[in-house]
């Protein structure tokens, strides 16, 4: 009897174990930041790819967030596009950091570009501008 007792308190202890090292690993890795891409004026998004990423002009290092976003494509008929970004918990920590959206069109031309500062946790709500040449 006292054997099984103490098998049985093996396994509850190596679960535990377990399940906190899945907990926080999970914690250090990325999370998804949520949002939505609207254009001016409430109009309908014109036709083309929006490319969104992440900026933070304190970061010296070229390249650092250029793993770090997304494409999403705008049919032409929509007001506001869903979006969700992959990112690490240590991009979240800067308080410079910035969530912006370019829209371009398929031949790469720039329509319209914008951003907005990324908390934590919180959703995300661009509003793209019309570009000026």
């Amino acid at each position: 009897m006292k054997s099984a007792i103490n098998r049985r308190t093996l396994f509850v202890a190596a679960g535990s174990a377990v399940v906190a090292m899945t907990a926080g690993g999970a914690s250090a890795q990325s999370g998804d930041m949520r949002g939505a891409v609207e254009f001016e004026g409430g109009k309908v998004i014109p036709k083309g790819q929006i490319e969104i990423s992440l900026e933070d002009p304190s970061v010296q290092e070229k390249g650092y967030f250029s793993d770090m976003k997304t494409r999403v494509k705008s049919d032409g008929g929509s007001e506001k596009i869903a979006f969700a970004l992959a990112v690490p918990a240590r991009a979240v920590a800067s308080p410079t950091l910035q969530v912006v959206a370019r829209l371009e069109r398929d031949d790469g031309w720039l329509l319209a570009r914008g951003s907005t500062k990324a908390e934590a946790g919180a959703p995300v709500s661009i509003t793209l501008n019309t570009a000026m040449y």
